[in-house]
């Protein structure tokens, strides 16, 4: 057998061909140039050797191949360039898929997009039951499209319209439900994987087909009718120009026509063109920030397995709930077991949303133990305080829970903007307090700034990323200054908004500027959901009070509060905001996307000059996964760079000019 550093055959007696892909200096297979080479080699060699059948597996525990190498698609640049690698992949999937032989992938763990169109290319796919096997197609996250095939084999396999959800969605699949989608010929317990692929070679059955009218709606007479459905569908919740690929799919779909090279050829060419765009290179970077992120929450040896949290407020009892889902055991301290009791109902709606049957659900709620004495304070490996925001209230707690810790036990505060060192000055041991910063809503949102004060020990701040990447979250540390990064940057954004209120700008118009520009909601709709009177106490400790719109503080002293009473800058209707619509002649001013970009990009900038963050690619990671700025920009500070820094600050300053010295450039600036 010719095996190499990647790949490693054998033949066993029955004169089955078992090719193992353990790839070399990581944890985790993915097509790379020399992989999918290294294959082509390995396919060669098999054709003429003729085997009785080929059963492809991986040799990696956490799955059976994440995708193709993402970082070998930021040296794509030509269109051209990017076609003759879609059509090198082609070959030797097309080599795999034409064998005369049966060909079966074992899959277990993650099995996506181009690891799943390598396994469309053999005749069957059997799959390990449990929740750690996840099969899909996530290109469109990715500003792309499925290009190694996956167009072309899918939808004959499944039939039209769930292949076109899983590749328009990017969702992965179960094994059982890839199984009932016929994409998995047989899901079994891992130990039985081997089994199930010898039988289907010894067997050699039929290949899955679809029903017969899922195969009738891909026929070209329906094609037309499906795509303008599907595409009408589809513009409701994406914006095109932002997010171009679901939409070229769909167009590729209704003209992929002819036998299967002209369809793959015409894949090539839709792929080759999207790998080459500015949206797919910032989704690109997104992507690999996200990995940054998550290669800063390396795990220990041990992993803590009992959490304790003091504060059952909307944040405290969030925050508990999160960390029962995943599996660990949580006490939640409050004064009293009626203080606690709605925490334990919203923890309840969340399991029942996150989780299938009541087995599951009730044993979340087993692990989430109402503590009003705090004893499970004693046994806790983390403990996160999480009571409301008072430099006394926080300090007197930390002093009452300290003698009570065991050793060890990571001690962590939600605060949003206190300094972690006044806060330390409680403790005994000042170095062990870190920041875990959520947001809200807890089961939403995936940052989590990690803060370190003048005194945090670096250990704790590494417990603490680990911790964060253990509850499925992405650790960002910061440095604890006011507002730390997302607040501090979030907060002008908010306020221009406000500010833009007071001057007549309806609040719709602000939002919808917002919006287009890639904001996931607008900063009138986001004051009110956060809740104002939160907005002006965090504004109120990170702005000079002339930058404060009156409008904020007269909203709080009426108790317009947003959302959450009903009525802030919009009133609510079951929990949907009521937008006013402006007068058909109205006018926006031409700088209102300025206005309240530019100013969160300012503060941006400032950050990374106060060194908050490392670097920028760290602060775009944050903003980001933050607050959801606009991730087929790149991030603010790319975004800067693709703009022109020159031009940004100019902007900047004639804003200034215009509106006040809000707008001044920070020092920051000279350093870009």
């Amino acid at each position: 057998m010719n095996n190499n550093k990647d790949w490693y055959a054998e033949k066993d007696t029955d004169g089955i061909v078992w090719l193992h892909l353990d790839q070399s200096e990581t944890k985790t297979n993915v097509l790379s140039k020399s992989v999918l080479e290294a294959l082509d080699q390995q396919l060669t060699q098999l054709a003429t050797e003729n085997p009785k059948g080929l059963v492809i597996l991986s040799g990696k525990q956490q799955g059976f191949i994440a995708g193709a190498d993402i970082t070998e698609f930021t040296a794509l640049h030509e269109v051209a360039e990017a076609r003759t690698w879609v059509q090198r992949t082609h070959e030797i999937f097309n080599r795999l898929a034409n064998l005369p032989f049966p060909t079966v992938a074992i899959i277990h763990g993650y099995c996506l997009g181009g690891g799943l169109e390598l396994a469309l290319a053999c005749r069957y796919r059997v799959a390990a039951e449990g929740s750690e096997t996840q099969l899909g197609l996530p290109e469109v996250k990715l500003g792309i499209h499925p290009g190694y095939g996956g167009t072309v084999r899918l939808p004959p396999l499944i039939g039209t319209l769930p292949a076109l959800e899983m590749m328009l969605s990017g969702r992965s699949l179960s094994a059982r439900a890839a199984t009932r989608l016929g994409l998995v010929d047989q899901a079994v317990p891992h130990r039985h994987l081997q089994r199930a692929a010898r039988a289907l070679i010894e067997k050699s059955p039929p290949p899955h087909r679809p029903p017969f009218w899922q195969r009738l709606i891909g026929q070209p007479p329906l094609r037309r009718l499906v795509t303008k459905t599907l595409r009408s569908r589809l513009e409701k919740r994406v914006n095109p120009t932002h997010y171009p690929a679901p939409f070229t799919l769909l167009e590729l779909w209704e003209r992929q026509q002819g036998s299967t090279e002209q369809r793959l050829a015409a894949e090539a060419e839709s792929l080759a063109s999207l790998l080459t765009s500015e949206t797919a290179n910032n989704l690109i970077r997104v992507f690999l920030l996200q990995q940054r992120l998550k290669s800063l929450g390396k795990q220990g040896i041990s992993k803590p397995q009992q959490v304790h949290v003091v504060g059952a407020g909307t944040m405290g009892g969030d925050i508990a709930a999160w960390c029962a889902l995943q599996k660990l055991q949580v006490s939640l301290q409050d004064q009293s077991p009626e203080r606690i009791a709605p925490a334990i109902k919203r923890a309840h709606g969340l399991f029942e949303k996150r989780l299938k049957g009541q087995r599951p659900i009730q044993a979340a709620m087993d692990r989430l133990m109402p503590d009003p004495r705090g004893e499970g304070l004693a046994k806790a490996d983390v403990v996160i305080e999480a009571i409301f925001e008072n430099v006394e209230a926080k300090q007197s707690l930390f002093q009452t829970i300290e003698p009570k810790l065991k050793a060890g036990a990571l001690v962590a505060t939600n605060t949003s903007s206190i300094p972690l060192d006044t806060l330390a000055e409680s403790l005994p041991q000042p170095e062990r307090l870190v920041g875990l910063h959520f947001f809200n809503p807890v089961a939403k949102m995936q940052l989590i700034e990690v803060v370190r004060g003048e005194t945090t020990k670096t250990e704790e701040v590494e417990r603490a990323a680990a911790f964060a990447r253990q509850i499925g979250r992405l650790p960002l540390p910061v440095k604890s200054l006011p507002g730390f990064l997302v607040n501090r940057v979030l907060t002008p954004y908010l306020l221009e908004g406000v500010r833009l209120l007071s001057e007549g700008v309806p609040g719709l118009t602000i939002d919808q500027a917002a919006v287009d520009f890639g904001m996931p909601m607008g900063p009138i709709e986001l004051a009110d959901t956060v809740g104002l009177d939160i907005c002006l106490s965090v504004a109120e400790r990170l702005r000079p009070a002339e930058q404060i719109p009156q409008e904020l503080s007269l909203k709080v002293q009426q108790g317009q509060l947003g959302k959450k009473s009903g009525n802030g800058f919009y009133s609510y209707k079951k929990g949907k905001p009521v937008k006013p619509q402006p007068p058909q002649e109205y006018q926006a001013p031409e700088d209102l996307t300025d206005r309240l970009i530019l100013s969160m990009i300012n503060e941006a900038v400032s950050c990374l000059h106060d060194r908050v963050v490392e670097d920028a690619d760290l602060l775009d990671a944050g903003m980001i996964f933050g607050i959801g700025f606009a991730p087929f920009r790149g991030g603010p500070l790319h975004y800067v760079h693709t703009q022109g820094v020159t031009t940004i600050r100019q902007r900047l300053q004639e804003l200034e000019t215009q509106h006040g010295t809000r707008f001044a450039p920070s020092p920051g600036w000279k350093a870009l």
